[in-house]
């Protein structure tokens, strides 16, 4: 082949040239050339990138309130400007359980366990064991209504120690009614008292059975004598409701009175509570 001879030139591949190439983001710079170029600082925005104004809406907006926490709100109000008497039992319950539980609407759970046990009263009063049956009622709901208990009892006692029992009936027969007023099974207290009939000591002397609690008078004076107490009043409660004093009652409350006689320990009266009342050996003449 001669020098002069035409050449064909060597075979290339075909590459596109830069306007020619597409990857997705061809349209973006060729865009933003052409806005750069008539001024403008700010450079458009994709419409294939760009938020929608829904999405922008549904970010910016708040998830709307339960419905219970303006009710909520408005029990506490109540609770707050009336006491307890502006609430139904069933809605002081709730306001309770709420603080305990803020997740959720806890009035039919409030209605559902005075339902079970009968009273607001009796389920302050309901034993752990038996508040974990209620559906619904976890660790948290039934430490609350635990500690309403407590301080109910820490209260009436304050009250009943400010001044002589023999001076403050009405709240040594509230105090008594708060200890043991809806326990299941039968409690004898004594309430220790000093020379001037102030209260020393309220100690659950046994514990027994539905309708039934064994009693041994020399234990009775012997923790008399232990607390430097010149007086006791015995406090037992009835679980079946009747407060009337049985012939077991009496029999054992005439065997205290003389062994404490011998010790120049009065026994003041004997009281029997029980949900539905209460009856005083003193008052019935049986003392």
């Amino acid at each position: 082949m001669s020098e002069t001879e035409d050449r064909k030139p060597a075979s290339a591949p075909n590459i596109p040239t830069p306007s020619e190439i597409d990857d997705g983001t061809r349209v973006f710079f060729d865009q933003t050339r052409d806005h750069l170029a008539s001024g403008s600082a700010t450079p458009p925005v994709d419409a294939g990138i760009a938020p929608k104004a829904d999405d922008k809406a549904s970010k910016s907006a708040k998830p709307a309130k339960p419905h219970y926490h303006g009710h909520r709100q408005r029990l506490r109000e109540r609770f707050i400007k009336g006491g307890a008497d502006a609430l139904a039992d069933y809605e002081l319950l709730e306001l309770m359980l709420c603080m305990a539980m803020p997740r959720g609407d806890v009035k039919p759970l409030a209605k559902a366990l005075i339902a079970q046990f009968g009273s607001f009263a009796n389920v302050l009063a309901a034993r752990p064991e038996d508040l974990q049956t209620a559906k619904g009622l976890g660790d948290a709901g039934i430490a609350a209504i635990k500690i309403a208990e407590a301080g109910a009892r820490h209260l009436s006692r304050e009250r009943a120690m400010e001044l002589p029992v023999i001076a403050s009936w009405e709240q040594l027969i509230e105090y008594c009614r708060v200890r043991i007023g809806h326990l299941k099974t039968e409690e004898l207290h004594l309430l220790f008292l000093d020379r001037k009939n102030r209260l020393i000591a309220d100690e659950c002397h046994q514990r027994g059975t539905v309708d039934h609690t064994p009693v041994y008078p020399r234990e009775v004076i012997k923790r008399a004598l232990e607390l430097h107490a010149s007086a006791i009043i015995l406090v037992h409660n009835h679980p079946s409701g009747d407060a009337t004093p049985s012939k077991g009652d009496i029999d054992m409350t005439r065997k205290i009175i003389d062994a404490a006689k011998a010790m120049e320990i009065i026994v003041h009266d004997h009281i029997i509570i029980s949900h539905a009342g209460y009856n005083s050996f003193k008052t019935l003449g049986l003392i």
